[in-house]
Order: structure tokens, then sequence, then C-alpha cells
């Protein structure tokens, strides 16, 4: 049985468009965000130029220490330096991803796998998990308390383990909630077209509608 056509939609109002255009403030986050990146990457790279001529200028003075001293010193130096570049990334996804999301699609955006805020939420837990693994490295390289080291790493396991659960759970939930038609449509008319109000389509309401009913038949939750 065919549809009745629907008419064409109706222009959208000024409030619709001006609700539409506050869109746009994020560009004052990204810039804020992007602006702490490119800190933190100028605060890296220099925090490595130190340490790579403070320890070699060390090997050609000579120097007291023993040589395991030294190298766990070195060592340490530059995993605070991979911490703060990581950083930096954190960072610069969000700034990235927001302006992707908001304003306009970019193609980094895209190849990184950032294309809603759950893949943004999933890329950021995945670095910050990093994060504190490369700080737990730090504390064991350095090994100046064990108890407190046996503890800080303790405590980064419970961190770690809940992250990976929310990251799981969290992923789970958004494959449930996706519709790519919806979504790709709705990018295009915002992004291309230009239009700030949008419709549902009878074919998104029957695509939605059969795959509920499919996940019913199969027990699993809507």
């Amino acid at each position: 049985m065919s549809r009745a056509p629907q008419p064409p939609p109706a222009s959208p109002s000024f409030f619709t468009q001006f609700i539409g255009r506050t869109r746009f403030v994020v560009v004052v986050a990204v810039v804020a965000v992007l602006l702490v990146a490119f800190s933190l990457f100028l605060q890296g790279t220099l925090q490595a130029v130190l340490a790579i001529y403070t320890s070699w200028r060390d090997i050609v003075d000579g120097i007291q220490d023993t040589e395991q001293v030294v190298g766990q010193k070195v060592a340490v130096q530059f995993l605070e330096i991979v911490s703060v570049m990581l950083k930096a990334v954190v960072f610069y996804l969000i700034g990235l991803g927001l302006y992707s999301l908001f304003i306009a699609p970019l193609n980094l955006a895209s190849s990184l796998g950032v294309e809603s805020l759950a893949d943004l939420e999933q890329k950021v837990v995945s670095v910050v998990i990093v994060i504190l693994s490369v700080t737990f490295l730090e504390h064991f390289v350095a090994w100046e308390d064990p108890q407190a080291t046996l503890f800080f790493g303790a405590s980064l396991a419970l961190a770690v383990g809940a992250l990976v659960f929310f990251q799981r759970v969290s992923r789970d939930g958004g494959e449930r909630l996706l519709q790519p038609a919806a979504k790709l449509r709705a990018r295009r008319e915002l992004f291309e077209d230009g239009s700030e109000e949008g419709r549902v389509e009878a074919r998104e309401v029957d695509e939605a509608e059969q795959l509920t009913a499919g996940r019913t038949a199969s027990g699993e939750q809507p």
C-alpha cells in the first residue's frame, strides 16, 4: 500500500532558525580547548628539549650517580612528557569533535571515528585510560615507596576498571540508539542545505518500527 505524498515542509520560523544558530556558541569552547591543547603541546615540546639536553649533558660531563638511578630519572622525565602530550591529545580531540559535531563536519574527525558525542566520549575515555597507565608507569619506574606504589596501582586499577565498564556499557547503548539514515540526513540538511529545522521521514519511522520489532522478537531491550 503506497503512502500519500507528503506536503512540502513549511519554512522554519525565525525562532526556530535562532535556536538552531545558537550552536555556533560552541566555537567559543572549541577555540578555548584548542588553545589549551596547543599550549600543552608546546610545553611538552619544551620539556622534551630540556630533558634531552640535560640527560646528554650529564653523560658528557660525567655524573656521580649510579647508572641505574640515572636511567630511572631519565625514564621518569620522558614518561612525564608522554603524559603531557596525551593530555594535549585529549583536549585536541574534544575541540575537533565539538567543531565537527556542531559547526561543520571535518574529514579528520570522521577518519578518527568521531561521528557523534558517543564516539567522542569513547575516544576521550580511551586516551584517559592510557594517561592513567602512563602515570602508574612513572611511579613504578621511580619506585620511591613500594607500599605507596602498591596502593596507587590499586586505586588506578579500580579507576581504569570503572572506565572500561562505562565504555562498554556506553558503546552497547549507543549501538542500540543509532539511526544511520536519520542521522546522515540531518547532517546533510544542517551542514549542506543550511536547514536548522529537522523533519521525520515516513521511511525512517518504518525502519525504526521494524528495528524495534526485530529486537523485541529476539528478546533484546529496545
